[in-house]
């Protein structure tokens, strides 16, 4: 499914898991240090009503006064779940794309709100492909990777449905079907 930001209430609530996305549009990077400081001074940048929040912290250079994206990767989503409810509820975000998922209390504050995509990691060199310019980049004394960067992209994806509208995440459960599987497996080797 093809998606142009900003996204509206029916693009995220027909989205299941498993659907594979692309984006295009606006979307605004932020990790561990710009979540706090949103929460904690109560705004961001960038207004997010409606808006795709990307986990990642790009490498990139500057020609100029322009700004060039080299490397925007996924980072580890799971480091931002003790913010993502309050950011999810405080800016109304819609869609938050990073890798390795988020637990169940993300899963319950997306319901009927939001959907978190899931990008596979090790893919920086395609989706710096994917970004047609640097729209805006903002708290750079934060350090660049830490930084809020408003990115322009086009088709930016695959990423695929990993937490849906309902609340129904393609994570639930993969802990204990890794446990059964391996007690299942060294029962075999015994």
């Amino acid at each position: 499914m093809y998606l142009i930001t900003p996204l509206k209430n029916e693009d995220i609530k027909k989205l299941r898991i498993q659907d594979v996305v692309y984006l295009s549009g606006k979307v605004y990077t932020a990790r561990d240090q710009a979540h706090q400081r949103a929460l904690k001074e109560g705004k961001f940048p960038y207004d997010l009503s409606r808006g795709v929040l990307f986990h990642s912290g790009p490498l990139a250079k500057q020609n100029g006064k322009n700004w060039e994206i080299v490397s925007v990767g996924p980072t580890t989503s799971s480091r931002m779940n003790t913010c993502e409810p309050g950011f999810i509820e405080r800016f109304g975000v819609k869609a938050i794309i990073g890798k390795g998922g988020m637990d169940k209390k993300i899963a319950d504050a997306m319901k009927g709100k939001a959907v978190y995509l899931a990008m596979t990691g090790g893919c920086a060199a395609t989706a710096s492909s994917q970004i047609e310019k640097v729209a805006g980049v903002e708290w750079l004394d934060l350090g660049a990777p830490e930084a809020v960067w408003a990115l322009e992209v086009v088709n930016l994806g695959p990423l695929i449905v990993a937490i849906d509208s309902t609340g129904k995440s393609i994570y639930e459960g993969v802990e204990e079907k890794v446990k059964h599987n391996l007690a299942r497996e060294l029962g075999e080797l015994q």
